[in-house]
């Protein structure tokens, strides 16, 4: 797709040199210093895709987010509600909480947690006012997305008769776990939680055929390390909202502020800036190497005598 066309369709343009340039990133790993760089840039290329896509559309993928992640509470729940109650239901229930991620990352539905690494490569690359900007659109539109499917499944799960009384006890036990942390420690799982979501998506383009089984892995982590993730603990929290257990407002303190700072801490400051770092030190110095090539080259073809 050429420039022109891609502007026209999406109303969007991400500052970047490729689309000044108007050539596609470059991420032939033969062409890069190094492995680590070629994936580096198969994430930002897809974070561009993101950041120019329609807003209307990201609005829908998010909200088809929110619905679909609900099924980690939902399995969660129903296992922890069939299992005899012994120390291996823990950790048998929690592959539960994978199911909602699996759904929501092979579907390339969009979720917050994951826009905090693939979105923010092409800033980091170019760190203008304008792409900032469009940044704070996307999380804008994809966290209101997410809460909104969060909110819709909860209140199913909450007046319509889809579960039995074990497997709403379930849900509440599962929420009110979660509801015994106070903000800090949101906060600081928040962060653990954002940098394994973002560690996910920086596996995800070398897993190949085993990308569940990495979904899988992470997203368990997260889930028996009882860590807070924005997107699923809102369906959690927001179950208790709708049935009475808590007031509205400690949806948003304790539990959501504190939650999304962490994670977006954990995602973005912490793990995109490191990763960030040590392939624009590989691209520079291949970038030093072939100016000098060139510079070698200019001054040979200017002297054929020499």
């Amino acid at each position: 797709m050429n420039q022109e066309n891609k502007h026209s369709t999406s109303g969007v343009d991400v500052d970047s040199e490729e689309n000044a340039q108007g050539t596609e990133i470059e991420v032939d790993e033969k062409n890069l210093p190094s492995p680590a760089a070629a994936v580096h840039e198969q994430i930002r290329l897809e974070g561009e895709k993101e950041l120019e896509r329609d807003g209307m559309a990201l609005l829908w993928s998010a909200i088809a987010a929110g619905l679909s992640i609900s099924a980690s509470l939902m399995v969660k729940g129903i296992l922890h509600a069939r299992l005899p109650d012994s120390p291996e239901r823990f950790f048998i229930e929690n592959i539960g909480y994978t199911v909602g991620f699996i759904i929501v990352i092979m579907a390339r539905q969009q979720l917050f947690t994951e826009n905090t690494v693939t979105a923010v490569l092409p800033i980091m690359h170019k760190p203008t006012l304008k792409n900032g900007a469009i940044l704070l659109r996307l999380w804008a539109v994809v966290l209101a997305g997410n809460l909104i499917g969060c909110a819709c499944a909860a209140l199913a799960f909450h007046l319509a008769p889809f579960f039995d009384a074990d497997t709403d006890a379930a849900f509440h036990a599962i929420g009110m776990q979660i509801m015994e942390k106070n903000p800090t420690a949101m906060f600081v799982s928040g962060i653990i939680s954002g940098w394994l979501i973002a560690t996910m998506v920086w596996m995800l383009p070398s897993a190949g055929t085993a990308k569940i089984w990495v979904i899988m892995l992470m997203t368990y982590l997260v889930a028996i390390a009882d860590l807070t993730h924005i997107v699923v603990g809102s369906v959690e929290i927001l179950y208790l909202v709708f049935t009475g257990a808590i007031p509205w407002y400690e949806f948003i303190w304790p539990f959501a502020l504190p939650t999304l700072a962490g994670n977006i801490f954990g995602g973005t400051f912490i793990f995109a800036l490191i990763s960030h770092a040590q392939i624009r030190n590989d691209m520079s110095n291949q970038n030093k190497t072939r100016n000098q090539q060139n510079t070698k080259k200019s001054q040979e073809n200017g002297n054929p005598n020499r």
